[in-house]
């Protein structure tokens, strides 16, 4: 053990959080949680500690340690998971033993929702929450969080009647009406609103319906939203997802470099990125996503069809940059502290003209090049490029939002892409108007997954008619 971590082991704080173990050349080679900092930290360096010859390892390359202290478990279970996506530190691969991480995938959209756990996200329409590294936290927080939010984990086959979980109280009971699809995609809304981290915005608004029910005197709703909340309130003494709303945006050692870098006077707590995305020049759109306090705000995240023909990203930014900064969307969405552009310095002077245009020339922009990782920052009439190490906690927060946006972007272009070629094949067939089209694309998803479609699936969506049409035209294409 090196002086300098034996000294930032006495002044470990008893409190939760998570901690980085770095190597002597600074860089961060593990990321782990702890509901007592000073007790799990400590716990690597004592002799007597049995440990693992993989573990051996990682204390063997330990020279300094750093923590960030949170407010609760709640808070260390979601931040390390964002923390380990940002720096995959190398450690956290090996010592899982090559095991995936796991995601929550809400089929929200389906004529069945379902909550199911997944190791790999699907382009299939559905919510996904994650990647989380224990399966066994996110389980034993998801069962916690069925009391609040009854959910269904499967669809039922021939089963007519409302089964056990339903009298549990953990089940919505769709298969004989006990509750109607759209009341349980409402419940469905505040569980992800949950898993987003939006818990006290989301406890407000239940007890805000449930005073509306009682003065209307809908007695049986307010109960309802009564028991909802208590459970809420129950679910503060368990490990759970993290309450994004209680993070403290200066203990993010990357927003601190970036608060200097920019010469802001607080760090940013609002962090847009926004991105371009088309295959030369068709379907051409932007992305904007949204960190807070240094972490997704996946709920926040908005996506614009570009109007502007052809493939100019430097006038498809200025586009989406001229849209974001509407008046009716500064009163929705807010203004942001900063927003990241996806580009080197054309992209970056082509949002800031925008950006002037709608009168936010106070409104900090800056760029993140590609192809050297370099930071664009506008300085007067020229830029700055800095190009700071790769292992910088800065840079790696400017990269991470950087490439959430470029994969948000990639998604909404393929979908749109995906549509149209759906679209485009079935325009031939008779009596298929633009409903039915979108009808059959916003139900298979792609023309692959309709290709294989079986003539009773579609009856099922379409009716007898119409499904037995579609199926005998694509069976024609297929043969």
């Amino acid at each position: 053990m090196t002086k300098k971590v034996e000294n930032k082991l006495k002044k470990l704080p008893a409190a939760p959080g998570i901690y980085f173990h770095k190597n002597a050349a600074g860089e961060i080679i593990y990321i782990g949680k702890a509901a007592n900092l000073r007790n799990r930290v400590r716990q690597y360096f004592q002799a007597s500690h049995f440990r693992d010859p993989k573990t051996d390892l990682l204390v063997n390359e330990i020279a300094d340690v750093d923590w960030t202290e949170v407010e609760t478990e709640v808070d260390a279970l979601f931040l390390e998971a964002e923390m380990v996506r940002r720096y995959m530190p190398p450690y956290n691969i090996l010592l899982r033993d090559d095991k995936s991480l796991s995601y929550v995938r809400i089929d929200y959209k389906s004529d069945y929702p379902t909550v199911t756990f997944i190791r790999r996200p699907l382009d299939d329409g559905a919510e996904y929450f994650g990647p989380y590294i224990s399966i066994f936290e996110v389980k034993k927080a998801l069962r916690y969080l069925r009391r609040a939010f009854p959910y269904a984990t499967s669809k039922p086959i021939n089963q007519k009647r409302a089964g056990l979980h339903y009298h549990l109280g953990l089940d919505p009971g769709l298969e004989d009406g006990r509750t109607s699809l759209p009341d349980y995609r409402v419940n469905l809304r505040k569980l992800t609103a949950y898993l987003r981290g939006n818990r006290v915005t989301l406890q407000r608004e239940i007890e805000k319906e449930m005073k509306r029910a009682a003065k209307t005197k809908d007695f049986e709703l307010a109960a309802n939203l009564r028991n909802q909340l208590f459970s809420l309130q129950a679910l503060n003494h368990q490990v759970l997802f993290s309450d994004r709303e209680m993070l403290d945006a200066s203990k993010d050692q990357a927003l601190v470099e970036l608060t200097g870098l920019l010469g802001l006077t607080t760090p940013p707590r609002r962090i847009e990125g926004f991105d371009i995305s088309h295959i030369q020049g068709s379907d051409t759109v932007a992305s904007m996503v949204v960190f807070i306090n240094g972490v997704p705000s996946k709920t926040d995240y908005r996506k614009f069809k570009m109007r502007l023909p052809g493939n100019d990203d430097f006038a498809h930014m200025a586009e989406a940059i001229k849209r974001r900064l509407r008046d009716e969307n500064i009163k929705k969405w807010d203004i942001p502290d900063l927003i990241l552009i996806d580009g080197g310095k054309g992209q970056l002077a082509a949002a800031m003209a925008a950006r002037d245009t709608a009168n936010q020339s106070r409104l900090p922009m800056i760029g993140l090049a590609k192809r050297f990782e370099e930071i664009i920052v506008p300085k007067g009439q020229n830029f700055e490029v800095l190009a700071l190490s790769q292992n910088s906690h800065l840079v790696k927060l400017l990269q991470r939002i950087r490439d959430e946006s470029h994969r948000f972007a990639v998604s909404y272009h393929s979908t749109l892409r995906r549509g149209r070629q759906t679209a485009s094949l079935l325009d031939d067939v008779p009596g298929i108007g633009p409903a039915t089209r979108k009808k059959l694309i916003r139900r298979f998803g792609s023309m692959k997954a309709l290709l294989a479609a079986e003539e009773p699936e579609l009856q099922n969506a379409l009716g007898p008619k119409t499904g037995k049409t579609i199926a005998k035209y694509l069976s024609a294409i297929k043969s």
